[in-house]
């Protein structure tokens, strides 16, 4: 009978050990996260599309190119995945995106002749965006699509 509250006793403290650890990631993750998520907010628009052509290729994607400022009918990054071409307009933020954005993915999509076409943000979308962007078939990447390909 002994021998079973010592078994007991060591099982829940691998269980709470286990937790406290996993505890300790998540909270280490979380900060860097935050951190990373900080120093996008500061940067400047087209520091903004190489960080996120970065994240892009982090992802897998390849072939992945930035276009060149001006004159890129609304995208910014040029990429590709399992076969797939993208079209993404980059927009760092200080409030949400409207649906403007949206309407230029859409059109760059089709004037760069890729089949996907995606807004990628360090914000939200405005409501309006959104229902655009189903209508038009246009992907929204906000800023928890961002902060979850950080990690």
């Amino acid at each position: 009978m002994e021998n079973t509250g010592i078994l007991v006793t060591i099982i829940i403290s691998i269980v709470l050990l286990t937790l406290f650890l996993a505890g300790i990631v998540f909270v280490i993750r979380s900060v860097r996260r935050n951190r990373r998520t900080g120093v996008m907010d500061e940067m400047e628009g087209h520091e903004f599309e190489y960080f996120c052509a970065d994240l892009l290729e982090n992802q897998g994607f390849t072939d992945v190119e930035v276009t060149r400022g001006s004159g890129d009918f609304g995208v910014d990054i040029l990429a590709e995945k399992d076969g797939v071409t993208y079209a993404v307009q980059c927009k760092r933020y200080h409030g949400t995106v409207g649906v403007d954005a949206v309407l230029r993915t859409y059109a760059g999509r089709d004037y760069y002749g890729c089949m996907v076409g995606a807004v990628m943000t360090n914000q939200y979308f405005t409501a309006p965006a959104v229902e655009a962007a189903e209508k038009l078939h246009i992907l929204l990447w906000d800023r928890g699509y961002v902060d979850d390909v950080m990690v």
